[in-house]
């Protein structure tokens, strides 16, 4: 099987393309501007493709012969998401299922997230409807780029799969990098309304995206998540323990809109990443729980790492 990774050289793409190496498949990473790890850029079974997904005639060649797309590439970090998110999430999975369709591409995974469908709590879970009122500009473009898909793929031979993962924790992720980086200066803040999130250990995130290429009969919505949501505050709390840092500091939510304007202010004039948006504050707010019994009963049955304090190995 020749599996197409887009976001390659980022840092779930490329978490993705190394779990990979293993199996009976050659993998196409494609690059932009960021290099490839060079371990992976130097493997076997990889071929390293170079393509911008904003013009879509640099596509039709690593769509060729793909049997298998996953689509991770994007941008977060960086200032005023509302003037590049439709181009970023919604634009790119129109010009790659474009491409996709042409070269007759078998399956097409995208990688989401459950605040598309909106807030969502331990009482009224995100079921993995194709519908939702999300509140952040990050959400509803990834919601446009789902109903995209499905409409792109309806009457055609391509299937079509998203896989709305939690929050992916474990070693080599960057926003637990970060928040470790920020625990050790005592820099780490997190609001004081609780917020709800469902997590996932990153083993798992990456079995359920292998089952998902492999798998003959799996398509439509997946919400990918473990056995026992959290608030964002006890995580928090609780991996700062296992650390041996102490928990982080609370502050009311206005602090971060304000902290979040601050950067985004200062990466617009120096051209720079910005660490925070407002936006992403928006979507770390929103509670986010969600219904995985179809990932149980058709994706992914047992979970190696089903609670945290069973991940905790991990970090």
């Amino acid at each position: 099987m020749n599996v197409l990774i887009t976001g390659a050289a980022g840092n779930l793409g490329s978490l993705l393309a190394r779990h990979l190496l293993a199996g009976p498949r050659h993998l196409r990473l494609l690059m932009h501007r960021r290099p490839l790890p060079p371990d992976l850029a130097a493997a076997p079974n990889v071929s390293v493709v170079r393509a911008d997904l904003a013009d879509p005639a640099s596509l039709a060649a690593p769509c060729r012969g793909a049997d298998c797309i996953v689509h991770f590439a994007g941008l977060l970090f960086a200032p005023r998401p509302e003037r590049f998110l439709p181009e970023t999430n919604l634009g790119y999975v129109r010009h790659l299922s474009a491409a996709a369709l042409e070269a007759g591409v078998r399956k097409f995974i995208l990688i989401s997230f459950p605040h598309v469908e909106g807030e969502s709590t331990p009482e009224a879970p995100a079921r993995g409807l194709p519908e939702g009122r999300p509140a952040s500009v990050h959400a509803r473009t990834r919601l446009a780029a789902e109903q995209h898909l499905f409409r792109a793929c309806a009457g055609t031979s391509m299937v079509p799969v998203v896989l709305r993962a939690g929050m992916i924790y474990g070693r080599g992720i960057l926003m637990i990098e970060a928040a470790r980086w920020l625990l050790r200066r005592r820099l780490l803040g997190v609001w004081q309304r609780p917020t709800w999130t469902h997590l996932l250990a990153l083993p798992d995130f990456l079995a359920a995206v292998s089952a998902a290429i492999d798998g003959e009969r799996i398509s439509g919505i997946y919400n990918v998540g473990d056995d026992q949501p959290l608030t964002l505050q006890e995580f928090l709390d609780t991996v700062a323990a296992h650390w041996g840092y102490r928990r982080p500091w609370r502050a009311p939510a206005w602090a971060f809109y304000a902290a979040a304007a601050g950067c985004e202010a200062v990466a617009t004039l120096l051209r720079t990443p910005s660490p925070l948006t407002r936006d992403f504050i928006r979507i770390g707010m929103a509670s986010d729980v969600m219904d995985t019994k179809r990932m149980k009963r058709e994706l992914l049955p047992a979970l190696a790492y089903p609670r945290l304090r069973e991940g905790l190995a991990l970090l």
